[in-house]
């Protein structure tokens, strides 16, 4: 168990970040970095804290970053733009945040010393449209240059080298993290639960791209959290890139939908829309590694998962 440590968290406001502020914050002094753009922490305590400090600021404001970051010991960097709409709406805007500010975050961490962890969040995108048990020693592929949507995995693919090279070049000691379709409460932005969940709670149709017939491995938060604690916790995790997700859970979009169509039990239609962009076709990844290495297990099976998302949907009525 990490304590007694002072902990940067960029992007801790969001989703991600405020499940692991929570798991963390009992046992250590937390600052959250973040500018607020997906405002998941807003649903918690955690602002009431003491031990727990809000710093509103961007990755790209390195001077900001760099008074945030001064006495942590500990760096969780999870700051980025993601999200397909967004990303094919502001390419630029997302090589700078997700490659420039990764460097801004690592020469923070490098300026202040003593920094005894390093986590660098990355993304499944980096394995390319087809992702069947994919291993993080096994090459990664991207989508034609100019096709918009690839922008985001380049970006972190790169970030991800940077990363590994101040782990070279000046000894960081650093850990990668590709998360594979994560969900659960507090999930907020674009995502196909979420919208799913919110159209079948408003009773509105929902929407599937293409034929629906996508398959996803999904994650439940508390599981993926699991996982990301003992890349903090295990020193043979550094210097390594790991696959966070849960390969069990695999279904379809469709398969998705009417998942939550069920157990929301709305009959919500479900409707097909044309695919406007490249998508994914299989992304279920191999978890090897972080079972040998780290002890990961996912045990939050989809039906569970869903059910307590769903729950905690209506109880806030995202």
């Amino acid at each position: 168990m990490i304590q007694g440590k002072q902990i940067l968290i960029t992007g801790g406001g969001g989703f991600i970040g405020s499940h692991l502020c929570e798991r963390l914050a009992p046992h250590n002094r937390i600052v959250v970095y973040d500018n607020g753009h997906r405002n998941a922490i807003r649903y918690t305590r955690l602002l009431d804290m003491p031990n727990v400090t809000l710093v509103k600021g961007d990755v790209l404001d390195a001077a900001e970053l760099q008074r945030a970051i001064d006495g942590c010991q500990i760096v969780v960097h999870l700051a980025a733009i993601a999200g397909i709409d967004t990303v094919i709406k502001k390419p630029i805007v997302t090589m700078n945040v997700n490659l420039m500010g990764t460097k801004n975050v690592l020469d923070a961490a490098i300026a202040i010393g003593g920094v005894t962890r390093f986590i660098d969040f990355s993304t499944s995108e980096v394995y390319g449209p087809y992702v069947y048990r994919a291993d993080e020693n096994g090459l990664t592929t991207q989508g034609p240059v100019g096709e918009m949507r690839w922008a985001y995995a380049v970006s972190k693919l790169a970030a991800e080298h940077l990363t590994h090279c101040y782990c070279e070049e000046y000894g960081m000691p650093v850990v990668t993290i590709r998360p594979f379709n994560i969900y659960g409460p507090r999930q907020v932005g674009e995502g196909a639960i979420h919208r799913f969940i919110v159209a079948a709670m408003q009773r509105s149709p929902m929407t599937v791209y293409g034929d629906g017939n996508q398959i996803r491995a999904w994650c439940y938060i508390d599981d993926f959290i699991n996982g990301v604690l003992l890349t903090l916790e295990k020193e043979e995790a550094v210097g390594q890139v790991f696959n966070i997700g849960d390969p069990k859970q695999t279904t379809s979009i469709l398969g998705l939908a009417e998942h939550i169509v069920r157990l929301t039990g709305n009959h919500t239609q479900i409707q097909f829309g044309e695919a406007t962009m490249p998508d994914v076709q299989v992304r279920v990844p191999s978890i090897h590694k972080a079972r040998q290495r780290l002890g990961f297990e996912p045990v939050v099976g989809l039906e569970e998962g869903l059910s307590r998302t769903i729950a905690w949907y209506g109880e806030h009525k995202e």
